[in-house]
């Protein structure tokens, strides 16, 4: 699967503490490989059109929308950037 970061997500993703960044990143290939691996714990946001997450740690979380096979990263961080995502 193709990855796409938006320039959201890679601000999002700088911002993260330095020590997180590697997790980050090793959910996010296994989330290219296997979106629907449990460990992720990934779900539909609900109230948007094709708006997922999936967890990184238990407080930070990737939202992303799939498209053919295309994984679009659209933002990183803790829980609340679900508050931010297009509705």
């Amino acid at each position: 699967m193709k990855l796409f970061r938006t320039e959201s997500f890679k601000r999002d993703f700088q911002s993260l503490p330095k020590d997180l960044q590697p997790r980050a990143e090793k959910a996010i290939l296994l989330l290219a490989e296997n979106p629907r691996h449990p460990s992720l714990r990934a779900k539909k946001i609900k109230g948007t059109k094709d708006s997922w997450e999936a967890s990184v740690t238990m407080s930070h979380r990737i939202v992303y929308t799939l498209v053919d096979d295309t994984l679009i990263l659209r933002r990183i961080g803790t829980h609340n950037i679900l508050k931010r995502v297009p509705r």
